[in-house]
């Protein structure tokens, strides 16, 4: 055996270190999610966001050298939590699917800060040269694609009709989810997202069904 992993030799893992190494990364994306939804992220500074986690601006760039790798962390971050959160759903499709992008706008109305983030960013996206862009550019085209393929799922299974245009649905649909979270982060004492999203999805549903088709089919 070799004695570089026997005896005295061997080496423990530092458990300690890597939680408390682990909660500081936390801790700084959690400010910088919160300086790029108040400021965006072209106003906001490395100093800013090291002086809001209470660390220096050379402690924070040692968890993340510049401004770009702090945003793609917390991008990364936000695509493996959807991610997780759909397989938990049991990856849903057709009329099921409907109801879990439901249940996603519920999740975001409680978490604003996050979601102010998401709709800042994809503001930002369109100009030129944001490091966003090109993430926003895939989360479209993906969640385009994604979409379109659900209802086509519905169709194959029965709960759509086989002519409808399942790219301009999941494009319209994704329109309104975007556009109901922008009014209701501009007025969230009026305008309740989560329930306007689910009446959306119902009628939208209803309209989808096959002639004849009974609730639930």
């Amino acid at each position: 055996m070799d004695s570089a992993v026997t005896g005295s030799n061997r080496r423990t893992p530092r458990r300690g270190s890597y939680s408390v190494g682990q909660a500081r990364r936390e801790r700084i994306l959690n400010a910088a999610l919160l300086e790029f939804a108040e400021r965006g992220y072209r106003s906001t500074s490395m100093a800013r966001i090291a002086e809001r986690c209470e660390i220096s601006e050379t402690g924070l760039r040692h968890h993340f050298a510049t401004k770009d790798d702090l945003l793609v962390a917390i991008l990364d971050d936000r695509d493996r939590a959807e991610d997780a959160r759909w397989e938990a759903a049991g990856g849903p499709q057709g009329i099921a699917d409907l109801g879990n992008l439901a249940r996603v706008v519920d999740h975001n109305s409680r978490v604003p800060e996050l979601t102010r983030l998401f709709t800042v960013l994809i503001g930002e996206a369109v100009t030129t040269d944001h490091p966003a862009a090109p993430w926003a550019t895939r989360r479209y085209r993906e969640l385009r694609a994604s979409m379109a393929d659900s209802l086509r799922s519905g169709i194959a299974a029965g709960e759509f009709r086989p002519d409808i245009d399942a790219d301009r649905i999941a494009r319209q649909t994704i329109a309104v989810m975007d556009g109901l979270q922008l009014q209701w982060l501009l007025a969230p004492e009026s305008v309740d997202m989560a329930a306007d999203f689910r009446a959306y999805a119902a009628d939208l549903i209803a309209s989808l069904r096959p002639p004849h088709a009974t609730p639930g089919t």
